[in-house]
């Protein structure tokens, strides 16, 4: 019986990685694909604009 504690933990694993690929899967595009890639095409917009508005504004002297 050894053997079968031995076992246990890997199958148990296994299984749950099996589920972790296949929701992974699952949950790639489909209809909510195009509402995520605007969200991220809108934060990306939102940094490149503060970093050029960072870069455009001029350091104020130091004492």
């Amino acid at each position: 019986m050894d053997y079968v504690s031995a076992l246990v933990p890997p199958v148990v694993m296994a299984v749950f990685f099996g589920a972790v690929i296949r929701v992974i899967v699952k949950t790639q595009g489909g209809d909510k694909k195009a509402k995520e890639d605007a969200a991220v095409d809108a934060a990306l917009a939102r940094a490149e604009a503060a970093r050029q508005s960072a870069a455009a504004t001029p350091e104020a002297p130091k004492a």
